[in-house]
């Protein structure tokens, strides 16, 4: 009687592994699908890698800090929506030159686009933005140097009355680096006519 019991309890034992062992996903199952998680933010020009970026938010410009991340790319390469979003402002500035203003979806914070070539044919103010949509073009609009096309994007928390040109800038490169995708356009790099 005492080995039934034994071999009965052995046997329950089994089972139990066996069935908590069912209920651990396997590592197949834990890789992240093909599409982006929701806390993913897409790197905001068109084919470039996480490890292509250079922190340069606390650098020193003529009379202030930086408190953005320049995006290096050839003039007329896609710049793309962040995150899922809204255009909250079209501007265009002596410094930022053509820009665009992205809110999140519950106005928190603001995506901030400058030195555009030009907006991708369309865009709107109030126009709803998904994840790597086209929302525009590298160039050196602005203070850009002429001959250094590239993204300048800043990432600012919104305060409660919701300017959209005030708010606390937050560095975007540990955010690019640790939950950046990269995108790839299906458009090349659009080139104006008599541009390098």
């Amino acid at each position: 009687m005492r080995k039934v019991l034994i071999v009965v309890l052995a046997f329950v034992g089994v089972c139990a592994l066996a069935w908590t062992a069912a209920d651990v996903p396997s590592p197949r199952a834990v890789i992240a699908p093909a599409t982006i998680a929701s806390d993913a933010i897409v790197i905001p020009v068109a084919g470039v890698q996480a490890d292509a970026l250079r922190d340069n938010f606390l650098d020193a410009r003529s009379g202030h800090v930086h408190q953005a991340l320049d995006i290096m790319a050839p003039r007329g390469t896609p710049v793309l929506a962040a995150v899922d979003g809204k255009v909250r402002k079209l501007f265009t500035s002596k410094a930022g030159g053509l820009t665009i203003y992205e809110t999140d979806p519950v106005e928190n914070t603001i995506y901030y686009y400058a030195h555009l070539d030009r907006y991708t044919d369309g865009l709107a103010e109030g126009q709803l933005l998904r994840r790597g949509d086209v929302i525009g073009y590298v160039g050196t609009t602005g203070n850009a140097p002429a001959n250094s096309p590239h993204l300048h994007f800043a990432i600012s928390i919104l305060p409660p009355t919701k300017e959209w040109w005030k708010g606390e800038p937050v560095n975007p490169y540990p955010i690019l680096k640790q939950r950046g995708v990269t995108r790839f356009s299906s458009e090349p790099p659009q080139h104006p006519a008599g541009s390098d």
